[in-house]
């Protein structure tokens, strides 16, 4: 007999399979002689009574001989004389198109404009340490793209847009735990991606795909309504037959190339704001409502959103127990970003908090107007900080008051914070939409407005001010037909798991038109 029920089971409990098997039989009536299995469907937290417990949902077989053994397949064709995709980007979405080529017997030829995830983890040392910024290895740019440095999260709202489960499925193989199969909102840490990554680009040359690091798109040939090849550090040229470009929302010099290639682009809105930073136990506090967490919870998390006269004021990319991070990839810019490690036992929660941009608000004269706009106001941060990516940072309560901070509270942010009028940075309707949300916040969760929590500027790339467009029916660009404009980067996904399957979407429109 197989039966899917739900559970209420105490925090304390959630990970003895004996206590859950026990709440098995006392749910189900089963008796002590016969035979229990179970496996974990869905978990999640609910904290919206006092006493707060894991909703748990599961599927139980009594007395079957064996519960089914879920094999999780990877790509394992050899395809190193196959079709060539050429792939402009080794982000989520680069790496998943190449995944989805070997998984349908094509060749991915992956260039990178940043280096190794090994390799790059000593340009970001450097970055938070001595201020010295690597335009090509940083938060941004290298293997795996910003998500392998920002937490990790992998849930996303865009489940109808392609594959979810087997992008968690494919994480889980190449060694992110099992967890993220089944709970609300999977994370795995910044700790732990690295490895993931190393082991995803070895499963791809294995099968005789290939990736070039180090390798930056500078150029292209265009041929008719065709890329005949692409120029790599401006002197080595590659013939090519499908391009995806999955560069990423802060290549900027990508969008500038196309412009000038007279390939069609179109602004869109984005958002822009600061991130904000408590204390945990402040976020656990007001969540858990109570003084000290229980050791058998997570750290606490929080989803806000807020019209402001018409416009939208929201939380984005929150990371209990995190770490804000330099995410610039200019000189002379200050952009910040949020991460935690796989336990999120750092002492300090920080969010995004920003506000919607419309192209109205930017001018529309031509299509990289909003990537101007955005690139302005991380100027104005970074000349804020004084320099070396030290960051202009504001207590909540006297941003809200329009007080420049007599001191700051202690920060996450490595390369430092220095005190400022955000006011003086941030556009006008900008800094207005904040303070009206702050306060707004601060009456829906109590003890969010505080002085004790820090605001660092800019938190300015949750997406990109620019769209490549493409055509809903094969996902290729509107004039260039062999051009496969992909996810952020285009204007068409946010965060690792809707990215990848934006990555993966593509390829099998690909492969349709090439076999």
């Amino acid at each position: 007999m197989i039966k899917e029920i739900s559970l209420v089971i105490p925090p304390k409990l959630v990970h003895s399979p004996l206590a859950i098997l026990q709440a098995i039989r006392d749910e189900l009536g089963v008796r002590k002689t016969q035979r229990i299995q179970y496996e974990t469907l869905k978990r999640s937290i609910d904290a919206r009574q006092k006493q707060i417990n894991y909703l748990v949902q599961l599927r139980v077989y009594i007395d079957e001989k064996e519960m089914p053994q879920k094999e999780y397949k990877i790509p394992i064709n050899q395809v190193a004389s196959q079709k060539e995709i050429h792939i402009i980007g080794a982000g989520p979405a680069g790496l998943f198109a190449a995944l989805q080529c070997i998984d349908l017997g094509l060749k991915p030829v992956v260039f990178e404009r940043g280096k190794n995830v090994r390799e790059r983890r000593r340009d970001l040392a450097i970055l938070n340490k001595q201020g010295i910024l690597n335009e090509e290895s940083n938060y941004c740019f290298g293997e795996g793209g910003a998500g392998t440095y920002s937490d990790g999260k992998l849930y996303t709202r865009s489940k109808k847009r392609g594959e979810l489960q087997k992008v968690l499925e494919w994480f889980h193989v190449f060694g992110a735990p099992n967890e993220i199969l089944f709970e609300a909102h999977p994370h795995i840490g910044t700790n732990k991606l690295p490895q993931i990554i190393e082991a995803i680009r070895n499963q791809i040359l294995v099968c005789g795909g290939e990736i070039h690091f180090e390798k930056k798109m500078t150029g292209l040939r265009i041929n008719g309504q065709r890329i005949q090849s692409i120029t790599l550090n401006g002197n080595e040229h590659v013939d090519v037959k499908e391009v995806i470009l999955a560069t990423g929302h802060s290549a900027a010099d990508i969008y500038q190339l196309l412009h000038q290639e007279k390939i069609k682009l179109e602004s869109k809105p984005f958002a822009l704001g600061v991130r904000i930073e408590h204390p945990q136990h402040i976020i656990d506090q007001a969540q858990y409502r109570c003084l000290i967490r229980d050791e058998n919870l997570p750290p606490a998390s929080y989803s806000l959103v807020e019209q402001v006269d018409g416009r939208g004021v929201f939380s984005f990319c929150m990371c209990p127990g995190g770490i804000i991070a330099p995410a610039a990839t200019q000189q002379q810019q200050v952009v910040v970003n949020g991460w935690s490690p796989s336990k999120r036992n750092n002492p300090f929660a920080n969010s995004g908090m920003v506000v919607s941009i419309e192209p109205k608000d930017f001018g529309m004269q031509h299509a990289l107007q909003g990537l101007e706009f955005q690139a302005a106001v991380e100027r104005k941060a970074y000349h804020a900080g004084g320099g070396l990516f030290v960051a202009p940072a504001q207590r909540m309560t006297d941003f809200v008051r329009n007080k420049l901070s007599g001191s700051l509270p202690q920060c996450s942010y490595l390369p430092g914070v220095r005190s400022a009028l955000l006011q003086e940075v941030l556009p006008d309707f900008v800094t207005k939409t904040l303070q009206q949300g702050f306060k707004s916040f601060g009456k829906k969760m109590k003890g969010y407005f505080t002085e004790e929590a820090l605001l660092v500027a800019t938190e300015s790339r949750t997406s990109s001010p620019v769209r490549i467009p493409r055509t809903k029916e094969n996902y290729q660009h509107v004039e260039i037909e062999n051009l496969y404009p992909c996810a952020e980067g285009a204007g068409y996904a946010g965060g690792i798991v809707s990215a990848a399957m934006d990555g993966m979407e593509i390829v099998k429109h690909i492969e349709m038109k090439v076999k």
